[in-house]
């Protein structure tokens, strides 16, 4: 499961996706997350998944894509799902056992929760599925460019969430190869009940901090060697510039949302 999680992974390319301005792309997505939680009715937010995926068709991203960015977070799915069930009342139960009542008002909001929850794993994996990590640092210092006149450090901030974002897909690969060398000598990392595989994480956890504590040291390292110094005169290899597919993204994203709100408008009108 761990090989599965894929956030934080870019894959370049020359679809029309790729090709689209960051800034554009990072604020549509912020947009998308706005749809996703203002809608209302399973009729929206299937809406916005199938617009999610045709995004992926453009961007000739591998579907397979969606499979795995979704799998890490399917037990945490399932355990929402199950507290929402038994939890949420209503006026009259389907179901009743004992200390258990079952009602459709659970059933509804597990079931929302659940095309929801994945509708955002998918959403955000796209930005970074699409987007290198320069052009999304470049993307959010612009975008935020307005807070250096309160001397704000746009800069390093937007740095720090890039680096951060970028080093996921490296951190759960070493987590990887160290589970696997725990268990090549005899570590039994997947057996027994929930306070033995704590335990057994340990020996992983150590070696990770490790290596995780070293590679920021030669990532520092690297950028003061090539006279990193923060923000201040710094040049870009690649200016970010709008094209008309980028007003045209927009165009379609905004009538999304109005769609939404009218589907909302609707299901509250009795």
């Amino acid at each position: 499961m761990i090989k599965d999680i894929t956030i934080g992974q870019y894959f370049p390319g020359t679809s029309v996706i790729h090709k689209m301005d960051s800034r554009v792309k990072l604020l549509l997505d912020i947009l998308y997350l706005v749809i996703l939680f203002s809608s209302q009715t399973f009729t929206g937010l299937l809406v916005g998944i199938l617009f999610m995926v045709i995004c992926y068709l453009l961007s000739r991203i591998k579907l397979i894509m969606i499979l795995k960015s979704i799998k890490p977070i399917l037990p945490l799915m399932l355990f929402t799902g199950v507290l929402n069930i038994l939890f949420i009342t209503g006026e009259e139960p389907l179901f009743k056992w004992w200390i258990i009542s079952i009602y459709p008002e659970g059933i509804r909001t597990t079931l929302f929760i659940l095309l929801r929850i994945p509708a955002l794993i998918i959403g955000m994996s796209l930005l970074t599925y699409t987007t290198s990590p320069i052009m999304l640092t470049d993307a959010i210092e612009r975008l935020l460019s307005p807070l250096k006149k309160v001397r704000f450090p746009v800069h390093e901030l937007s740095m720090m969430m890039t680096i951060a974002l970028r080093f996921i897909p490296t951190l759960v690969e070493e987590t990887d190869k160290i589970m696997s060398a725990q268990k090549a000598r005899g570590a039994e990392l997947d057996t027994g009940g929930l306070m033995k595989k704590a335990k057994s994480l340990v020996p992983v956890l150590i070696p990770l901090f490790v290596s995780a504590f070293k590679r920021a040291n030669e990532l520092a390292t690297a950028m003061e060697c090539r006279c990193y110094h923060g923000g201040e005169g710094r040049t870009r290899l690649r200016q970010l510039k709008t094209a008309p597919r980028d007003y045209v993204a927009i165009a379609i994203m905004l009538a999304l949302f109005a769609g939404i709100i009218v589907l909302n408008c609707i299901h509250v009108i009795p």
